[in-house]
């Protein structure tokens, strides 16, 4: 569903406006909290129920969506517990967000089923039906206007399915449990969708498939504006990805000039840093595969290295030991400025869970997704469309800002070799989605990936189909390899560790 604008982006959008306007005019000395509960009725007007059967129950989701957008954990169900509990703690500059980041509401959750096969409207009742003659368990009979599967007795092995002339039979699942790669997902006592922690690696597409809005993560968009309004220096590291993301008007300039209006002091190109990882990944390949590694995973997306570790705990030590991206960007920044607060703006939910790791910790401040970073737009009232063009200060090669597409790591990865050895063959394996990734993990438990660089991506398409993103796949791909094309260097090689990190000068106060 991502770059549809449904009624589900409309709420999220609504409710992360409502956060950030808040956290922008209220008094830092004073909390009125109450401005949240009359926010379920600013986003749910009047006595009749928009989207569910019940407006009541509609503005409960909304107050525990505000809850998950100011970084605190809903509340449970059963027992009550005031709306405004553990906001003064979250009205800080400081960082507040706590596991779990992903969560289900438990009564927006519509208990989908969870493995259905069912005949639709399309049977034709006809003579042969094949159907019945092909159930091992006699599960399908004809009844007065079409066939009919007796649930209790279905094993779901699908032979129905396939022997019907008219497709007319059908097998779904619950959306959120068939976009889990890492098979997270569960049901509770009632049904309901139950996310399995210990499985989950935050990687959020649970978030954009749900269709009733039962799933959202934690967001740190207040405690970022607290640090701008209580006069942090702020600078904003940004993934290549948001190119494309803000409609065909708002051009990277235009982006860039959106995000200081928000009182950042500084926009930062995440792609020098992706380039600084294809260095150290190229070096790390050429130094350990195949003589202490039979592989090299690459390590740019973190949901895919937990993943890994979680998956094949035995070939954990393959993963690749370079930082992210993000980090390299937000290390750099905080030798040339301690003080300064860094927040990465991305298309990425398991960034966040990253943001929280003890050695990444001291170097991103906060996280927010392109999806967030609208919605303070939106308290601004900024109309990107409408601003002067703005430059981004330090550049990127094309090969660390096509990191953002599938494919793109590791073809930025094989050039850094070959700058060091023009003869060496790599072999690759590519997976972009973690149900792809496990395929890959088993090849190589098999030892059938020996002396090949493996590119992990979590996310369909890569990072351009990240939950945090806001424009279709194809046309954010498109985006994103023009903005790479414009680029004056082709790889990390070319970018030279001086242009790569140039000095970053604070504005005079």
């Amino acid at each position: 569903m991502r770059g549809l604008f449904t009624p589900i982006t409309k709420i999220r959008r609504q409710v992360f406006t409502e956060v950030a306007r808040y956290a922008y005019e209220r008094d830092l000395d004073e909390n009125d909290f109450n401005y949240f509960y009359e926010s379920s009725y600013r986003i749910i007007p009047g006595e009749v129920a928009t989207y569910r059967d019940s407006v009541f129950k509609e503005r409960a989701i909304i107050r525990e969506r505000i809850r998950l957008a100011l970084g605190l954990p809903i509340r449970p169900s059963g027992t009550h517990k005031p709306l405004t509990e553990g906001m003064a703690d979250c009205a800080t500059s400081e960082k507040k967000l706590e596991l779990p980041l992903v969560n289900v509401i438990p009564f927006a959750c519509e208990a989908c089923p969870t493995d259905r096969i069912q005949v639709s409207d399309n049977c034709r009742k006809c003579l042969a039906h094949p159907c019945t003659t092909v159930c091992p368990v006699n599960a399908v009979s004809i009844g007065k206007n079409a066939a009919k599967i007796d649930q209790e007795k279905c094993i779901k092995c699908g032979r129905c399915i396939t022997a019907c002339p008219y497709q007319a039979i059908l097998r779904f699942g619950r959306p959120c449990a068939q976009a889990c790669g890492a098979d997270a997902i569960g049901s509770d006592e009632l049904g309901r969708a139950r996310i399995d922690q210990t499985k989950c690696v935050s990687c959020g597409l649970c978030i954009v498939s749900c269709p009733f809005a039962a799933i959202a993560d934690k967001s740190e968009i207040f405690q970022l504006i607290t640090a701008i309004r209580s006069g942090h220096t702020v600078f904003a590291a940004i993934a290549p990805s948001f190119v494309g993301q803000f409609g065909p008007l708002a051009t990277p300039g235009k982006v860039v000039a959106g995000i200081k209006a928000l009182g950042i002091s500084r926009v930062i190109e995440v792609g020098w840093g992706a380039d600084v990882g294809s260095l150290h990944e190229a070096e790390e390949f050429l130094r350990d595969v195949p003589e202490t590694k039979p592989f090299l995973g690459t390590s740019c997306c973190p949901s895919w290295a937990v993943f890994a570790r979680k998956a094949q705990p035995s070939l954990s030590h393959c993963i690749a030991k370079t930082h992210t991206p993000m980090v390299a960007s937000a290390r750099k920044i905080k030798e040339e400025h301690p003080s300064a607060r860094v927040v990465f703006i991305g298309p990425c939910v398991a960034k966040k869970l990253e943001a929280l790791d003890d050695e990444v910790r001291p170097f991103v401040d906060y996280v927010i997704t392109f999806e967030e970073l609208m919605g303070l737009f939106s308290a601004r009232q900024i109309e990107l469309s409408d601003l002067e063009e703005v430059d981004l200060n330090s550049q990127a090669s094309k090969d660390g800002r096509n990191y953002a597409v599938a494919g793109g790591v590791a073809d930025a990865v094989i050039n850094a070799i070959h700058a060091r050895d023009k003869n060496i063959q790599v072999p690759v394996l590519k997976a972009d989605t973690l149900q792809d990734c496990r395929k890959m993990l088993a090849l190589a438990k098999a030892g059938k990936t020996d002396g090949h660089l493996l590119e992990g991506m979590a996310c369909p398409g890569g990072c351009v189909g990240g939950p945090g993103t806001l424009s279709q796949i194809p046309r954010a791909t498109r985006a994103v390899k023009a903005f790479a094309e414009a680029s004056p260097y082709a790889t990390a090689n070319d970018n030279t560790m001086e242009q790569l990190t140039p000095k970053i000068v604070l504005p005079h106060p």
